[in-house]
């Protein structure tokens, strides 16, 4: 097994046996509607190496990339009468082209041009007659750079079977490698008689997943997602009553999207948490933290500074559509963050939990400072429990995971009450080094995390390389100005860092 490519099997490998589609994955499906597509996706901005962009060439890369994850060229396949949940079978007519297609932006291929491209895209639901993902090269771009965009749909990324494709592209050597043999022959489908056997087997081994695929069929799709989700993750800190809703993220959604791109800098996120991160104060002195309460401020992490960088935005962004923003005014936020494994033997592996966190933004609060300081409060409850997992450890998995742990975290939210939060924010750290794909070094990672139903806004974000990249996936009609909201975040970055100045 490679070692920048993560949990996947060897290549020369065949399945004997078709996986059949958990219950939890089968909710994806079902949950799924022409307003509200359940694949998650990414858009990584590359240069291309000495030799340049030759596609064919990145063609027979992807190919050979694939072939460490067998579930890139199988597709579903539904049991007679859902007597139980669609199984995984090999695709006897995979065609590559079909799920690697080329595209170009006009001149002068500016990257407004390439969120508008991607918002096109990611509005288009996959066909499940075929494996469920499709990447798009997209040439064209100012100084000779090119765009991936990738789209998986969530009942494939599990982060066991199958990660994300984003982190299978990508590693950490720039001249790539030799492509292993292609020994891949497809697998022949069950007959209907073995998949109905195949039911009757599994419906006296786990009844319990036959009774939710035929709610699933009668329509009780909502039951049943509040069933699985519980395998989705946990929520944590106590339950807490229904987010009051701000009319402009919450509402009707639409078939069509808006996608927009923010880049700032790692190392400004690091000078406002090494601003808090301070000895403790000697006893007796004043205290300025939240809560009479000075231990605050050492454990404030990367990923607080970016609640309170949205947390400023959603301000500055709510204000300017006149609505004020009085004192306790608060956007409850869904924060799904990787934990340990329960086995310690898979401590690094993706397959790890994820566990909730709802953080209440604090619009209402003028002051910056006091932002951050109420993030860090809600937070440190999450990190004292002990499964947190810091920064180095998760950006230390084998090759790109933050396409794999964002999925894993809108499964997360795709599972819950959209009536508990506002918003979606996933916050996944990356590798502080160079990636690269077929010898393309990538420059930026923008996360496409998809909209839950009555939300018209979600956020990604991961840092990577010494940058933190912000993926703005809304609604295309009810959030037009999702570039303002964009803005507001450099803004509200500025802000921050001006105040611990």
């Amino acid at each position: 097994m490679p070692r920048d490519v993560g949990p996947m099997a060897d290549p020369t490998e065949e399945v004997a046996v078709p996986d059949r589609l958990s219950s939890l994955d089968a909710t994806f499906l079902y949950l799924e509607q022409p307003t509200t597509v359940m694949h998650v996706g990414s858009v990584m901005i590359l240069q291309p190496g000495p030799t340049g962009f030759d596609v064919d060439r990145v063609l027979r890369y992807i190919q050979s990339r694939i072939a460490y994850v067998p579930r890139y060229r199988q597709r579903l396949r539904s049991v007679p009468g859902r007597m139980s949940n669609p199984v995984w079978v090999d695709d006897e007519h995979f065609d590559l082209s079909y799920h690697v297609r080329r595209s170009a932006l006009p001149r002068p291929g500016t990257e407004e041009q390439l969120a508008e491209l991607v918002a096109r895209l990611q509005g288009r639901r996959l066909d499940r007659r075929r494996p469920l993902w499709e990447v798009y090269l997209v040439e064209g771009l100012t100084g000779g750079r090119f765009a991936v965009v990738t789209k998986v749909h969530q009942a494939m990324v599990d982060g066991v079977h199958a990660v994300d494709v984003g982190q299978v592209l990508l590693t950490d050597e720039p001249d790539g490698h030799v492509p292993p043999p292609d020994t891949w022959n497809p697998a022949p489908e069950p007959s209907t008689a073995e998949l109905i056997a195949g039911a009757v087997v599994d419906s006296i081994r786990r009844p319990g997943e036959v009774v939710d695929a035929l709610l699933s069929g009668a329509g009780e799709v909502g039951r049943t997602a509040l069933r699985t989700a519980r395998g989705v993750g946990s929520l944590v800190l106590r339950a807490r009553a229904p987010a009051t809703t701000p009319g402009p993220l919450t509402g009707g959604v639409s078939e069509h999207r808006r996608f927009a791109m923010v880049a700032t800098d790692l190392a400004d996120y690091r000078k406002i948490r090494n601003h808090l991160t301070r000895p403790p104060r000697r006893r007796g002195a004043s205290a300025l933290a939240v809560n009479g309460s000075d231990e605050l401020s050492a454990t404030a992490t990367i990923n607080d500074v970016v609640l309170a960088t949205l947390a400023g935005a959603l301000r500055a962004w709510l204000m300017t559509r006149g609505l004020a923003q009085p004192p306790g005014a608060v956007v409850r936020t869904l924060v799904p963050m990787s934990v340990r494994a329960e086995d310690p033997r898979s401590a690094g592996a993706i397959g790890s939990r994820v566990a909730s966190l709802l953080v209440d933004l604090p619009t209402g609060e003028g002051s910056p400072l006091i932002r951050l300081h109420h993030i860090v409060y809600q937070t440190k409850a999450h990190r004292e429990t002990g499964q947190a997992v810091g920064a180095p450890a998760i950006a230390g998995i084998a090759g790109f995971a933050p396409p794999t742990l964002h999925s894993l975290g809108a499964r997360v939210a795709t599972g819950l009450s959209r009536r508990l939060f506002h918003l979606v924010v996933t916050n996944v750290p990356g590798p502080q080094h160079p990636m690269y794909l077929d010898g393309a070094q990538l420059l930026s990672s923008y996360p496409m995390v998809p909209l839950t139903v009555g939300q018209v806004l979600s956020v990604g974000v991961t840092s990577y390389d010494g940058g933190v990249y912000y993926g703005l996936n809304a609604d295309r009609d009810a959030m037009p100005d999702v570039d303002v909201f964009g803005h507001c975040i450099l803004d509200a970055l500025t802000e921050l860092l001006e105040t611990v100045r």
